[in-house]
């Protein structure tokens, strides 16, 4: 194992680790009414089964905390392998309404924009928050869900954008 280097703070070290932590890439969306808004995000985990429910990560400096801190349910589009353009867009290229010019967009019932042919999209109510850092952490409590059929989700690691080498098998993982 590589020793890190004592020059190098403590989040230096940190945004290193990171790098090597793949994450599947997911769009955040939300709306209010009168505007739009979708971020890139990997900052995403299930958190309960019973009842169904994620957390989402959001740093305090974009607009998408303002809308949730509106306390605004939320999307979580989980990205396949062809919508890079998308995060792309949804990370920073692009900013407020034209994020939604790349992408099948669509809205829910509940005025909610989401991506149509996107890996999953998880519909959430929001159901409580923490404030840690430089990030609000958003519980999410699902109440609608659609699923793909085919498992090819788009990675990132290292800085950039990957995906499995192989077609993903049902096969069950501890918990």
């Amino acid at each position: 194992m590589n020793v890190s280097n004592p020059n190098e703070s403590l989040k230096e070290q940190m945004l290193q680790s990171m790098r090597r932590l793949a994450s599947s890439v997911t769009i955040i969306s939300t709306a209010n009414g009168q505007q739009r808004h979708a971020m890139a995000a990997t900052a995403v985990t299930s958190l309960s089964m019973d009842p169904p429910a994620l957390l989402v990560c959001v740093n305090r400096s974009t607009a998408m905390h303002d809308l949730l801190e509106e306390g605004r349910d939320f999307c979580v589009n989980i990205l396949s392998r062809e919508q890079e353009a998308v995060s792309v867009m949804c990370g920073g290229k692009a900013h407020g309404e034209d994020r939604f010019l790349t992408g099948n967009w669509q809205e829910n019932r509940g005025g909610i924009p989401f991506l149509s042919d996107a890996q999953s999209v998880l519909v959430c109510q929001q159901d409580g928050k923490y404030d840690y850092g430089t990030h609000t952490i958003y519980i999410g409590r699902i109440n609608e869900i659609q699923n793909s059929h085919e498992v090819n989700p788009l990675i990132y690691v290292d800085g950039r954008y990957t995906t499995s080498e192989h077609k993903s098998s049902k096969q069950s993982v501890a918990a």
